[in-house]
């Protein structure tokens, strides 16, 4: 018997609220994951295309950043390497007497990717208070901590998705004015408004492009931005520059001060960025593929 229309809709929604906007997408996914040659580009679309479903999103994360081969065959003799590793690290710490069982694990985290990246300093005060580096990768690890539960994939994932964001550095200025033109074209009265009162070019948006904007949007929602950026589709960060900026005037923040905007952002309740992330995405849906994650060819 067919299912009517009625109930297909019905069970879009509720598969949406949970996670999944429909049963089809996750078993499509599924039966991408079961190759013995995992393909890299077909997954990179679905990550554009949907919300990754979060049981798969700890696997699908370390295949997109590098962390495990795309042949299946290798996945268990690199597992145990990557944790081999992490224990050597682990260790060295303790044998220096940097971290006992008292530490927070983030700081564990941050220590081996210090040691590791030939970052690590006598005097540690002074990377927390000047390394813009550490303190993005200090926020991108506790966002990665609240989805995930294995050590050991946190912080590859954490360290491999870092230095994705780390080689776009140079791209930030790039960004900045995409992120003037989206809202010029979105919302021209509120971009004569910001540019009056410079406001763009007081928001620290190098180093929140730097820690993609971890501890600013809340966990819950962020994550799908990371989605896309896992894919490479670093762009969706200048969007929701725009979206948090276009959000906040409907909620009669006072645009013309650049201080109170960036104190805006920096309290944005969960609600607000459940609405500004959605925001985010379809503006990001409408204007670039969701095949490639670039700009859709003028007149479509």
């Amino acid at each position: 018997m067919t299912m009517s229309t009625d109930e297909r809709n019905f069970r879009s929604i509720y598969y949406e609220k949970v996670g999944f906007k429909n049963v089809e997408e996750k078993k499509s996914l599924e039966i991408l994951l079961k190759e013995k040659h995992l393909d890299l580009v077909k997954l990179k679309q679905f990550c554009l295309r949907f919300t990754v479903p979060h049981v798969y999103r700890s696997f699908l994360y370390k295949l997109l950043l590098g962390v495990i081969p795309a042949q299946v065959e290798l996945h268990n003799f690199v597992t145990n390497q990557r944790q081999q590793e992490f224990n050597d690290l682990h260790h060295t710490l303790q044998v220096m007497r940097l971290i006992d069982e008292k530490t927070a694990k983030s700081q564990v985290f941050i220590l081996m990717w210090l040691i590791q990246t030939n970052n690590l300093l006598f005097d540690l005060s002074l990377l927390y208070e000047k390394d813009e580096g550490v303190i993005s990768f200090s926020a991108i690890v506790k966002c990665l901590m609240h989805f995930f539960d294995d050590d050991v994939d946190i912080y590859w994932i954490a360290k491999k998705f870092y230095e994705n964001i780390a080689k776009m550095k140079n791209e930030v200025p790039k960004f900045v004015e995409i992120t003037h033109a989206i809202l010029e074209k979105e919302d021209p009265e509120l971009y004569k408004a910001l540019q009056s009162a410079s406001v763009l070019d007081s928001l620290p948006l190098l180093q929140w492009f730097d820690c993609c904007f971890a501890g600013i949007i809340h966990d819950n929602y962020l994550i799908k931005i990371w989605d896309k950026v896992c894919r490479g589709s670093y762009k969706i960060l200048a969007y929701l520059v725009a979206a948090i900026l276009m959000t906040l005037k409907h909620r009669k923040v006072k645009i013309s001060d650049p201080i109170a905007v960036t104190l805006a952002i920096k309290k944005l309740p969960e609600e607000t960025s459940d609405v500004i992330v959605n925001k985010t995405v379809d503006m990001w849906l409408h204007h670039c593929s969701p095949l490639t994650g670039h700009d859709k060819p003028k007149g479509t």
